[in-house]
């Protein structure tokens, strides 16, 4: 089935300027007939300017008009579309897992560390060509902010939203989110899967090692990145407009630290790797090109309309317009006065 685009759509509100170009010929023909009548009457005109032919304009700017179509039409690059061709698109599968508690909000990690994390996210999304991305938010437990797709900019609206109002359930459970991002790769056990935790460390469960061992027997690989600081920062919140810093049942501010001895564990149970991330870098980069030697297998595929160009129709078109319109003269021709053409007398 043929299907048929112009190459250049942007160009056809060039259309435009035909009516716009119809009402500057309108006033100009009301403009001269005004000119005529205050020279004399009608009757008196055809005597004094016997080949004078008002039509002949009228018919010349069609033309013209025609032609202007034609050069719009050509330069817009009208094609047909008659072959398709599918192309297989081989990548791997990635699913980024982020921590949204509150022990996120720390700034020891320009502007905060959940901030800084979806910077990086972004930017990476931004480097993707052919692997699928899935993101997954937890904290007291897990959720699917997006599942596993090609849609990047679908994934990049949905990180926006991600933050600590996000999730109804405070906490940072990793096993959780590793459990969860085991369910969330596609069934086929052939495809390269690759789980990238981003967390402060600051785990409240126990099952996070096992859940990555699982992991790596369903050929899931775990990279975590470390995001915040070991000497430990305080939380900043807002409350009635002020900010002020989390505290305990007790009173006292609690004091974020990241937890690397449990992600390391998580990372090398799963065939990965541990990065802590700083105010310079995340870390994503580094741990996306490792994933880029990770074995690619066939993520989509996209099907492709092989177009040919068809702007010489209207290209002849407008030359052939141009070509009648230079040979009609704006008087009548004497020579021919008796021959008609376009019910005119020449």
């Amino acid at each position: 089935m043929e299907t048929f685009r112009f190459a250049n759509p942007g160009i056809l509100y060039m259309l435009l300027l035909v009516p716009a170009l119809l009402v500057f010929l309108i006033l100009n023909i009301r403009r001269r007939r005004l000119a005529r009548e205050k020279f004399g009457s009608t009757e008196m005109v055809k005597r004094l300017l016997p080949d004078y032919s008002p039509r002949r304009t009228i018919v010349k700017f069609t033309f013209c008009a025609l032609a202007l179509t034609a050069a719009i039409l050509t330069a817009a690059r009208p094609q047909f579309g008659s072959r398709l061709q599918e192309v297989k698109r081989e990548g791997v599968e990635v699913i980024i897992a982020l921590d949204v508690s509150n022990s996120m909000l720390a700034e020891d990690i320009a502007p905060s560390r959940l901030e800084r994390a979806k910077q990086a996210i972004a930017q990476l999304v931004d480097q993707l060509r052919n692997d699928k991305i899935g993101l997954i938010l937890f904290a007291g437990d897990a959720y699917t902010q997006i599942p596993v797709t090609n849609d990047y900019l679908s994934a990049k609206m949905f990180l926006d939203a991600a933050s600590p109002d996000a999730v109804s359930k405070q906490g940072t459970n990793i096993g959780s989110a590793i459990d969860l991002g085991m369910r969330s790769f596609s069934k086929n056990n052939d495809k390269s899967k690759a789980l990238i935790i981003i967390t402060d460390g600051e785990n409240h469960e126990d099952d996070a090692l096992e859940k990555a061992k699982e992991a790596a027997k369903a050929g899931v690989v775990i990279y975590t990145i470390g995001i915040g600081s070991p000497d430990g920062t305080p939380i900043p919140v807002t409350v009635n407009g002020k900010t002020d810093y989390l505290k305990d049942i007790d009173g006292n501010t609690v004091i974020s630290k990241l937890d690397e001895s449990s992600l390391k564990e998580i990372a090398y149970a799963a065939s990965g790797r541990y990065v802590r991330a700083n105010n310079t870098s995340l870390g994503l980069n580094e741990i996306y090109n490792d994933i880029g030697k990770m074995k690619k297998s066939e993520t989509a595929s996209v099907m492709y309309t092989d177009y040919n160009d068809q702007f010489m129709i209207p290209a002849l078109i407008m030359l052939l317009l141009l070509l009648i319109e230079f040979f009609i003269m704006d008087r009548k021709n004497t020579t021919f006065r008796n021959l008609k053409f376009l019910n005119m007398k020449f």
